[in-house]
């Protein structure tokens, strides 16, 4: 009997081509799109959850509260000795510092051959192996591993590049020009789905040779980025337990300082999510795009009973049939059922093709892993089948229930009624909502759009565009800098140059408490204190609201401050702030302002502007920034890796530009403008086959109706409207639907930045115009096809 079934359903599909295609067409783009959706949501749900225990494993933050509160992952690096030495609720703790972007150099045949490694190379403390479970190859013991100084272990990945199918055991490679390392043991590779994604691991004490500060007991008056401290606590020991204890170090060993440190633990499972801590990606961006998926394959199973139920009269002469010589309605109902399985079957085949295909597009875009592998994950097989009966249920119930109800005689004298089958009411509920999910996901794209472009286009207070970021290397001789500066404004095309720690607008930042003249007290806030050279401020072409620019000086003298800092103090103009004294980070560096800068952007949009000041640090000098001429790049970029190779032959050479960095803060907002634009036009095109359905049937119920308006006269345009009127109102129902639902939630995203674009009556129109042009290309063609039809011979048939 089911064999039969499908033999019929077979049958029936190749006798109606145009109806099997533009299902499976349907089907199978909404398939896709779930099942890129899956793997992804899959992705990132899954990071670090393959620790031993990782429901107890933290993160300790730091909290700093001034004049507002300022979020960092990191804690002061005496935090951690502390705590192991006077804590009784771990299991294990342990700090890592890691220096990304290293350089390690290998002794080969032909000398030392340079990789670099973005990720990084890690300084440990034996209780990380015991928080993370990272095996080692034959079963060995990467703390036992790590025991002597100089002893580095490396992932296998890394044991391959480096030294091939040879034991990396004993080999010696050398970190940053900085360190050389023994190898002692090789680690498996670490699976993809993490943060932490440092391959190359040294002990902890051998960070005292490069960086002692890290592992000084009293180094509490600083937080850098580098450093990160991870605790594993004891079963039935709760977060609450810990954070109540820690208020006690802040009051024994910061009691002066008004930037008041408040350490509470992150789980694991929240590392990858949280902003407010570096987080990849957040958590409503992962529902976001669940949601999406969902809503696609509604729109595509609403298309799917469109359809079905437009092909209702053609069929309505099998049912009659088929009851007349004994057939039960839920055999007839299985009947259909079996095309809407073969159908979803084969939209399911060729969506597996097509996800196999965008998969490494995917992943260039979210900086990801993916992986089509369905016999391996287990959890994506079972996910293939459940999604497949899913989709074949939603879409295959409704009509099939419609019509295997038609009555025998009804059916084959071919009087059937509107209702009989699915009737108009039903497909305007179905039409409405594929008109409400498509104008929502346009709305969502047209806004996005703009603030990406906001981002983009907005005067951020600095000149952004044709500004090379080249990185100086660790140096003895602080003059190396300022030589290869000289020497790359002599290359023709390089207009301008600057010595500088970082950008106006950079990730990089140093924050400290500053004091004030002849105040005794730290000011209540953190400035941003920007090193740089005296040629900083033209070359960034940053304005000047007082004073003048910062004299030429290898010492701090002078020092530069912005608007919002003046107001910070409590000035009432900026030349009140003129001469008089700045002391930064505790008074270790003291200069008088000289100048007051037009606020810029100095980070993200996302908040507000930073008090910052700059003055010439020159030991903190990172990057010599270079204006050049566009135009001569092809001349200009290998005189430049030139000259920086021969100054630093050590180091691999690399650049950046600063618009691109700049960019990088929006990364997340410009792959979702990709994504939204893509199911955008998927949903579109999967409700234009729904609506081309519902036309299918309007034409076919309004034959006689056409005819007689024909013959009394009615023109071409006056007919289109009977279609037209009907849409119109559909898309009127949708728009109220859609657009407080949109502007709610494009305003609740918009909540993340500071500075935003507005939703205006634009954004409504724009994307209601856009869909009302859309439905008339997709019925026009019918619409056209059922007024030029000759009436006389509709009306016989009739």
């Amino acid at each position: 009997m089911y064999r039969n079934y499908f033999k019929v359903a077979i049958r029936n599909l190749l006798k109606h081509k145009m109806y099997g295609l533009l299902n499976i067409m349907g089907l199978a783009l909404s398939i896709t799109c779930a099942l890129l959706i899956f793997l992804l949501v899959k992705y990132h749900m899954g990071f670090d959850n393959y620790h031993n225990n990782p429901e107890r494993i933290y993160r300790v933050v730091t909290e700093q509260h001034r004049d507002n509160v300022m979020y960092t992952f990191s804690t002061p690096p005496a935090l951690g000795s502390v705590l192991k030495s006077d804590f009784d609720f771990e299991e294990n703790i342990s700090r890592i510092v890691n220096f990304e972007n290293a350089v390690v150099g290998v002794e080969t045949a032909n000398g030392i051959e340079k990789f670099k490694e973005p990720a990084g190379a890690a300084f440990v403390e034996p209780g990380y192996f015991g928080i993370f479970k990272y095996p080692m190859l034959n079963n060995g013991n990467p703390e036992a591993a790590l025991t002597d100084l100089g002893a580095v272990i490396i992932t296998e990945r890394l044991a391959k590049k480096y030294f091939g199918n040879a034991s990396p055991i004993n080999k010696i490679i050398h970190v940053d020009n900085v360190l050389t390392v023994r190898v002692t043991g090789v680690l498996k590779d670490i699976p993809s789905n993490t943060d932490n994604r440092a391959e190359i691991f040294m002990s902890f004490k051998t960070l005292k040779e490069v960086e002692p500060w890290f592992t000084q007991p009293d180094a509490w008056g600083g937080i850098t980025t580098a450093l990160q401290l991870y605790i594993k606590l004891k079963p039935n020991v709760s977060p609450a337990q810990v954070e109540n204890a820690l208020p006690a170090y802040v009051k024994k060993f910061r009691t002066s300082n008004k930037n008041v440190h408040v350490y509470k633990l992150q789980p694991l499972n929240d590392v990858h999510f949280n902003p407010l801590f570096g987080g990849v990606i957040e958590k409503k961006t992962i529902w976001i795009l669940s949601f999406i998926g969902i809503f696609l394959i509604i729109t595509a199973c609403v298309n799917f009973i469109n359809l079905s139920t437009a092909q209702a009269l053609r069929r309505s002469k099998e049912v009659g049939i088929r009851k007349v010589l004994g057939s039960m309605r839920w055999q007839l109902f299985w009947q259909f059922m079996a095309e809407t399985i073969i159908i979803t079957v084969v939209a399911s085949v060729i969506a597996f093709v097509f996800t196999t295909l965008l998969v490494p597009y995917v992943n260039n875009l979210f900086n990801a892993r993916l992986a089509l592998d369905t016999f391996k994950d287990p959890i994506l097989l079972a996910f293939m089948p459940v999604l497949m009966l899913f989709v074949a249920f939603l879409a295959g119930f409704y009509p099939g229930l419609v019509l295997s109800g038609f009555k025998p005689i009804t059916a084959l004298k071919g009087k059937m009624s509107f209702q009989q089958i699915g009737g108009f009411n039903t497909r305007r509920v179905l039409i409405v909502t594929q008109f409400t999910i498509c104008l929502v996901l346009m709305i969502g794209m047209i806004v996005i759009t703009r603030q990406v472009r906001f981002t983009q286009n907005t005067d951020l207070g600095f000149k952004k565009d044709a500004i090379l970021m080249v990185p100086l290397r660790p140096s003895d001789d602080d003059q190396k800098g300022k030589y290869l500066k000289e020497q790359l404004l002599k290359v023709p095309g390089v207009l301008n140059g600057s010595l500088c720690y970082a950008a106006p607008s950079s990730a990089e930042q140093w924050n400290t408490n500053i004091r004030f003249d002849t105040r005794t007290e730290q000011e209540n806030f953190l400035s941003n204190i920007k090193s740089s050279d005296a040629d900083y401020i033209n070359t960034f072409q940053i304005k000047l609201v007082a004073g003048r620019n910062l004299f030429p000086s290898d010492s701090v003298r002078e020092v530069l401050v912005n608007e919002t800092l003046v107001n910070k103090l409590g000035l009432t103009s900026p030349d009140q702030a003129l001469n008089r004294m700045l002391y930064i980070a505790g008074g270790d560096q003291k200069a008088m302002i000289v100048g007051v800068m037009k606020d810029f952007h100095d980070g993200s949009l996302r908040r507000d502007i930073h008090s910052v000041a700059i003055t010439t640090i020159i030991e903190n000098y990172n990057n010599v920034a270079l204006t050049v001429d566009l135009n001569k790049l092809n001349t200009i970029m290998p005189a430049i890796e030139k000259i920086w190779t021969a100054t630093y032959p050590d180091y691999v050479y690399e650049y950046t530009f600063l618009d691109h960095n700049i960019a990088q803060f929006y990364a997340t907002e410009t792959t979702m403008l990709e994504l939204i634009r893509v199911f955008s036009f998927i949903a579109i095109f999967i409700g234009c086959l729904g609506l081309y359905g519902l036309i299918s049937f309007m034409a076919s119920q309004k034959t006689k109706e056409i005819g007689i308006r024909k013959l009394l006269g009615s023109s071409i345009g006056r007919i289109l409207w009977i279609f037209g009127k009907e849409f119109s109102v559909l898309i009127g129902i949708a728009f109220i639907i859609a657009a407080p639902l949109a502007g709610w939630l494009m305003s609740k995203w918009l909540e993340d930045f500071k500075y935003h674009v507005k939703i205006d009556a634009t954004v409504f129109l724009i994307a209601v115009a856009a869909t009302i042009f859309i439905t008339l290309l997709t019925i026009s063609y019918q619409g056209v096809k059922a007024a030029l039809a000759n009436p006389i011979k509709n009306l016989r048939s009739e």
